[in-house]
């Protein structure tokens, strides 16, 4: 009886960003699960080609779709593309994110409003546009990808750090302005995951030790240790959990 609370069968879910990394993992996860899913990115190509990866994995309907989730009316068509493909849309994961490491004094203006429109802008968009659709059919999830960053510091991330901080306060907000409408709102606060965007890091000796001192498992997340996380929090298994920040870590905020 339990388990199939977690089963997403007939389900719809939207993952920006879904074409690599955390994104990828979570989108073929929620596939997996039963879902149908759409995944994202800038590149045509990356889209079309993830998409392709989950349906041979999984078997399960996909789209790939291309799309600057920074920009207003190309994510109401992304939401317009999913709502025509699969008729309805149950599940947005906001995972589409982008950190630029600099010291405070040296942040240039573009590479900061880069950084909030993409962390924190994107996701504001997104959700408002899928929420005609949730609200009318009196049922949805969103999951949106803070980090543990949204609740401690390092230096040279003032950008990310702030947009991150801001992204658990938005789900808060929307967690209790949809409320009404049986619409979830959580955030994931992802640790230091082996991905793409943390190579910079992995790649220095110095930097790579002191993340590893940090955390209390003593390693790198494995990528695909976030996937049933993210079908816990699409699913009915999380049913009583709105406006909550889930931190997956290994430890490092526990400090």
């Amino acid at each position: 009886m339990y388990l199939d609370a977690f089963k997403l069968d007939g389900r719809v879910a939207l993952i920006t960003g879904g074409n690599r990394g955390l994104g990828f993992v979570m989108a073929q996860a929620l596939a997996e699960a039963g879902a149908s899913v759409a995944v994202t990115s800038r590149q045509h190509e990356k889209a079309q080609k993830s998409a392709a990866a989950i349906a041979e994995a999984t078997g399960r309907h996909t789209l790939g779709i291309t799309v600057d989730v920074t920009d207003s009316q190309q994510v109401e068509a992304m939401v317009q593309s999913v709502i025509g493909e699969f008729g309805r849309i149950d599940i947005l994961v906001n995972n589409a994110g982008i950190n630029i490491r600099k010291p405070v004094e040296e942040f240039d203006e573009a590479s900061w409003d880069l950084v909030q429109d993409t962390n924190l802008k994107a996701p504001f968009l997104c959700a408002r546009a899928v929420a005609p659709y949730m609200k009318g059919q009196r049922y949805g999830r969103v999951i949106n990808l803070a980090s543990m960053l949204a609740l401690t510091a390092l230096p040279e991330r003032s950008a990310y750090c702030s947009s991150k901080g801001g992204v658990i306060q938005l789900t808060k907000v929307l967690a209790l302005e949809w409320a009404p409408y049986n619409i979830n709102v959580n955030a994931l606060c992802p640790g230091p995951f082996a991905t793409e965007l943390n190579i910079p890091v992995m790649n220095n000796p110095q930097a790579n030790q002191l993340f590893l001192s940090h955390i209390a498992l003593g390693r790198w997340g494995r990528p695909e240790e976030l996937g049933p996380v993210v079908i816990f929090l699409a699913s009915d298994a999380s049913s009583f959990m709105t406006g909550a920040a889930l931190v997956v870590d290994g430890g490092w905020t526990a400090e």
